[in-house]
């Protein structure tokens, strides 16, 4: 059974930092695409990153220089640092992963949520001005 766990969310003030964790369990990290996205009360969700089975990550332009994904593939683990944390960062962060030898596109393609079978229950992250 397939199953994605993020943590690491919650309150910080403004210009504060947060490590998410996604630790997947019943799946292997390698050959897919692995992404975050994010989801504010009332909008749709987006993409923050997508990385590929090398570790390349292509980020959205809001996490560009502030956040950054790493992946331990021994511990089957993702994560997003996420640093100078704005309060238009605040969302619910979801971590998902595709299937295996999926292509990897950039997280704001409109179709990129299609590319990911999996999908973790979310890390909620509240940043105070």
């Amino acid at each position: 059974q397939v199953k994605l766990v993020e943590s690491g969310g919650g309150s910080v003030q403004a210009g504060g930092s947060l490590r998410l964790s996604c630790a997947a369990s019943g799946v292997a990290f390698s050959s897919r695409c692995m992404g975050w996205f994010r989801q504010i009360p009332g909008k749709e969700r987006e993409g923050v990153s997508t990385t590929d089975n090398n570790g390349s990550t292509n980020y959205a332009d809001s996490a560009k220089g502030r956040f950054t994904v790493s992946k331990d593939n021994a511990k089957n683990t993702l994560y997003l640092q996420m640093n100078s944390l704005k309060p238009e960062d605040t969302a619910m962060y979801y971590c998902a992963a595709s299937p295996r030898f999926a292509r990897c596109p950039r997280p704001t393609l409109p179709s990129v949520e299609a590319t990911f079978r999996y999908w973790g229950q979310g890390t909620q992250v509240t940043v105070s001005s």
